[in-house]
């Protein structure tokens, strides 16, 4: 058999409430360019955004769609606010790439553009995996905010490669009955 090879994402869809109120968000807020447009039958709806690296965000939007379930299908909340688990099989949150020199800089353009963000988050191998401060532990730094639709996103900025040495935990396994 042979190895599959992998280039990155190519799209991770997603599904919205208002597609016009997602092209804003992404596009008007977060400069993501809107690349390709598609009307599927029945009246729904398939964007593309470029969130960089060749890779998409894509939106479905279907016109009898469930309403969203936090706290099942979504996070309650960002991770500073409460409980962010989700249901098996749901997707917890979307990180997106950004330079690691501009983490600082990229909380104030998202609260000047109105998003309700957190702080930069430290994130180390200690007992609650944030430092107050960077460090040379700190391997990535963080943001978290919502979209619209409740979906959270994180603006991540590696802060060093990662090594075999961070791979030290045995997977786990759920308590039978």
């Amino acid at each position: 058999m042979s190895e599959f090879e992998f280039r990155g994402i190519n799209h991770l869809a997603l599904v919205c409430e208002d597609m016009g109120r997602t092209v804003d968000f992404y596009e008007g807020v977060l400069g993501m360019p809107l690349t390709k447009t598609i009307q599927l039958p029945g009246g729904g709806q398939h964007f593309f955004f470029d969130c960089g690296g060749g890779d998409s965000l894509a939106f479905f939007w279907f016109p009898d769609a469930p309403a969203r379930a936090p706290g099942i299908a979504s996070p309650a909340g960002r991770v500073d606010g409460g409980d962010f688990v989700t249901a098996h099989g749901s997707m917890n949150h979307v990180a997106f790439d950004v330079p690691a020199e501009r983490i600082d800089e990229y909380v104030e353009r998202l609260r000047a553009a109105g998003v309700d963000c957190t702080d930069v988050a430290n994130h180390d191998d200690s007992e609650f995996g944030i430092a107050a401060e960077p460090h040379d532990g700190v391997f990535v730094r963080s943001i978290y905010f919502m979209d619209p639709d409740g979906i959270l996103l994180e603006f991540a900025a590696w802060q060093r490669r990662l090594t075999t040495d961070d791979v030290r935990h045995a997977p786990a396994r759920p308590i039978s009955a």
